[in-house]
């Protein structure tokens, strides 16, 4: 189920930055539109990883030092990936917010329909 949820929010997300991105080349040519796809893109592995690890706190009923380390070293990278292209001046902070932004309402909707219609239930 948790993959079928990842590749609905991965599509939509998909089409919906790179329409957002393609308008924002008309405004700013090189690092908006690079920042709104760099920052959905970051959104969407975040999110990834953010399901594996609740598959596996899940399916082990307690939090392994494995888990514990991936998130840590997830967030530890995604700070560090955006450090290094905000100093290099890649992208901007409006461009990465507006692309998580878009993969964290995908993440919203996709959710709240999932939890109006589970699947399985036929009522």
């Amino acid at each position: 189920m948790d993959q079928i949820l990842l590749t609905r929010i991965s599509k939509k997300s998909a089409v919906v930055l790179a329409v957002i991105a393609a308008a924002a080349a008309l405004v700013d040519w090189r690092t908006l539109p690079a920042g709104i796809i760099i920052g959905g893109a970051l959104g969407l592995a975040n999110i990834k990883g953010l399901a594996w690890g609740v598959r596996g706190l899940l399916g082990t009923g307690h939090a392994s030092g494995k888990m514990l380390f991936f998130s840590q070293f997830r967030l530890l990278m995604l700070f560090l990936i955006l450090a290094a292209l905000f100093y290099l001046r890649i992208v901007t902070v409006f461009g990465v917010l507006i692309g998580f932004t878009v993969v964290f309402i995908f993440t919203l909707i996709e959710g709240l329909l999932l939890s109006k219609n589970p699947p399985g239930d036929d009522a």
